[in-house]
């Protein structure tokens, strides 16, 4: 394991880890990014997607560090104009939504879609779908951890996963 991720929390409540305490670590964050950066460096992209919220933070240092613009999804609700919408349950079963404004993907666009933290995948397959119902083509799924059923089942469907950690 890298020794960046030793700077997650995962002596939390319930059963999510607390991935701030690396983004508060300068250094860390620098490894980590740095980590991220070398394992997309084969994945043609135009430009990062960043899922909401800590999505946001990760994928705009990638999108920097790879000198790519930055594509907001929203979680519902957060947009002010009329916008594209994905539906979806996450891991609590609860019922939620991705929006993304429709002129941020080009068709044709390769994104990379970035998450902090990838459980059951509910959100992400969201993000995904929305691209690409949008004209957009997945490049590839970057995050710090990913679960490896989700992962497997993301390669399976031809998207190339890149994560620092396998859960």
């Amino acid at each position: 394991m890298s020794d960046f991720l030793n700077r997650i929390d995962r002596q939390t409540t319930g059963n999510r880890c607390d991935v701030t305490p690396l983004f508060a670590d300068a250094q860390a964050f620098a490894a980590l990014v740095d980590d991220l950066v070398a394992r997309v460096k084969g994945a043609d992209f135009d430009r990062v997607a960043a899922i909401d919220a800590l999505g946001f933070i990760l994928g705009t240092a990638i999108a920097v560090r790879s000198d790519k613009g930055v594509i907001a999804v929203r979680k519902g609700g957060k947009l002010p104009i009329e916008c594209a919408r994905q539906e979806f349950v996450d891991y609590t079963k609860q019922h939620k939504s991705l929006e993304l404004r429709p002129d941020m993907v080009r068709p044709g666009e390769r994104v990379l879609l970035v998450d902090e933290w990838i459980e059951t995948g509910a959100q992400v397959n969201a993000a995904i779908a929305l691209i690409e119902r949008l004209g957009g083509f997945i490049a590839g799924v970057a995050t710090i951890t990913i679960d490896a059923e989700v992962a497997t089942g993301l390669a399976a469907r031809g998207y190339r996963v890149f994560a620092a950690a396998t859960a």
